[in-house]
């Protein structure tokens, strides 16, 4: 390699990554490992956000806060995602 591109890079890769139904993909929990799909986990939704858990020890996989103009997601609990293509 002799240089770096910008993040701008980026849009044509993820937006490929992200045009799928998300919980059809496998996540690993970074607190016990367990490799399950998304639509397994526990799901709790409030009026601060959405919060994903590990249906195996439930540790928290995912945080998603929509504020109307803006939103946010958090995979801090998700080491890895794949995607079966």
């Amino acid at each position: 390699m002799t240089g770096h591109l910008d993040g701008n890079a980026l849009a044509g890769p993820l937006a490929d990554f992200f045009s799928f139904d998300v919980t059809t993909a496998t996540g690993r929990c970074r607190a016990c490992g367990t490799i399950a799909e998304l639509a397994r986990a526990m799901v709790y939704v409030s009026g601060a956000g959405t919060v994903v858990r590990c249906s195996t020890c439930d540790n928290v996989l995912a945080v998603l806060v929509d504020t109307g103009d803006r939103a946010w997601i958090d995979f801090a609990g998700v080491t890895a995602i794949e995607v079966r293509r």
